[in-house]
């Protein structure tokens, strides 16, 4: 009796282990990451002196106009970053400046077909610094237009000093 329940686990076992190694990998975001659906994100930025805004707010990859830049796409298809529109970290910054009546101005850089954040609430980089994106503690390895954000995220823009 002791037999037959052991090979049956084990017939289960391999199963399960063969259904798990020939089944498509998991994709890294769940189907809905892949569209412009609004997500909900905390956007935070911090100045070199503290704090100068942290708010929840609802986003979407969407065109975003700069005094500096003009108006160009920030829709995740920047660079052909991706394929479809996504929310993205510079479109988050953008929403929470429009929503809460700041303002933040950027460079528009064709070469990267990305912007570079060059002042938020009146503090430039300048010279000797830059805004820092990141997004849940980790700086993007591309533009803010480029990197895809999901519900849930903590994007933060860092005054860096270099």
């Amino acid at each position: 009796m002791r037999q037959p329940l052991l090979r049956r686990a084990a017939v289960t076992t391999a199963a399960l282990g063969l259904a798990l190694t020939t089944a498509p990998a998991a994709q890294a975001h769940s189907p809905a990451a892949f569209t412009n659906a609004p997500v909900r994100v905390t956007v935070t930025v911090q100045g070199p002196d503290g704090l100068l805004f942290k708010k929840k707010i609802f986003t979407w990859g969407h065109d975003v106009t700069t005094a500096t830049g003009g108006t160009h796409k920030c829709d995740g298809t920047n660079g052909g970053a991706h394929a479809t529109k996504v929310p993205t970290p510079t479109a988050a910054l953008d929403h929470a400046a429009k929503r809460n009546s700041f303002s933040w101005d950027g460079t528009w850089y064709a070469s990267f077909d990305d912007y570079a954040v060059e002042t938020v609430k009146g503090v430039s980089g300048g010279g000797s610094a830059y805004w820092n994106i990141s997004v849940n503690g980790v700086s993007t390895p591309v533009g803010g237009c480029q990197f895809e954000i999901e519900n849930g995220d903590q994007v933060t823009f860092t005054w860096t000093s270099f």
